[in-house]
């Protein structure tokens, strides 16, 4: 038994629940979507490529571990995050891991450097941006996900529309990318394929849940409908 006596290893015991909920990278997933806003279970499900059982049991660990809330709608539970600290909590973890393990050095430049080599946009260089009118922000989230809360005045293209959307983009203006956090590859390609058309384009540096974290403004249409479409990323 630990030297400082039963309490301390008690309460270290509780610390080792919140470690092990964030040991699963599925786990890790269904964070980064709850991140950008409420969701039911099947549509959690959709987005992660799981089961809804699979999908159920992963919250359930979360949940016990209390990194994420429930509500009951009808036929349907809902998750969310506890409090925003979950989203600084997983950024600290990002963080530790790409200082201390080569191997997500390795993997960012393996696929994600490979689609855009350029710096990202600070956040508040990126707000300094919008309010003097120099730069169109595109969301390339999910219709649900922009509409529980966006960047001021984005406009929303998901990722498998740009192409044929790039018409609604002003071709005067450099057009700044974000999706769902630093390595959401739909900013990343997004950057890209634009550049490849011509049009000036950067990705943020971190995506809404950061911004929301730096306490910057965020705007919201209406509650979220959630669909089937492609959400991963």
């Amino acid at each position: 038994m630990s030297s400082e006596g039963p309490g301390k290893r008690e309460l270290l015991a509780q610390f080792a629940r919140v470690a092990k909920a964030l040991s699963h990278p599925n786990r890790l997933e269904l964070l980064e979507f709850l991140a950008q806003g409420e969701r039911t279970v099947e549509a959690l499900a959709r987005a992660a490529g799981l089961s809804v059982a699979n999908a159920s049991q992963h919250l359930q660990q979360l949940k016990q571990a209390g990194l994420v809330t429930s509500r009951k709608t009808g036929q349907h539970v809902r998750y969310r995050l506890a409090d925003d600290d979950v989203v600084a909590l997983m950024a600290a973890l990002r963080e530790v891991a790409r200082r201390h393990l080569a191997e997500v050095d390795r993997i960012v430049q393996a696929y994600l450097a490979a689609r855009d080599t350029l710096e990202p946009v600070p956040a508040t260089d990126l707000l300094e941006r919008i309010r003097r009118g120099e730069v169109t922000v595109l969301d390339v989230r999910p219709p649900e996900e922009y509409a529980a809360g966006h960047l001021p005045g984005a406009v929303n293209i998901p990722l498998e529309e740009l192409e044929r959307r790039l018409g609604e983009l002003p071709k005067d203006r450099e057009v700044v990318a974000y999706c769902r956090g630093p390595y959401c590859v739909l900013a990343w390609e997004a950057a890209a394929r634009l550049r490849e058309k011509g049009i000036p384009a950067r990705r943020l540096e971190g995506g809404l849940p950061e911004w929301r974290l730096a306490g910057l403004p965020v705007e919201a249409e209406r509650e979220a409908v959630e669909t089937e479409g492609p959400a991963r990323g």
